[in-house]
């Protein structure tokens, strides 16, 4: 059947909608985190951020998902 075709394709989408429907969250939205780094971590993502020109968010993001 052709709706069997469409489910196995877009199998990772439907089950993200269904979270959305069970969570009303995207996995794509951002939500704001506080936490405690030591002065010299900071200073280091704040020299990597000046080197790559990306937030120092999106470094400690990128890092933790290659874990």
């Amino acid at each position: 059947m052709q709706s069997d075709k469409i489910i196995k394709k877009y199998k990772e989408l439907f089950e993200t909608l269904e979270n959305y429907d069970k969570t009303r969250e995207l996995p794509f939205q951002r939500k704001r985190l506080d936490i405690t780094l030591s002065v010299r971590t900071i200073n280091k993502l704040k020299e990597l951020s000046k080197k790559t020109g990306k937030p120092v968010s999106h470094i400690i993001e990128e890092k933790i998902l290659k874990c």
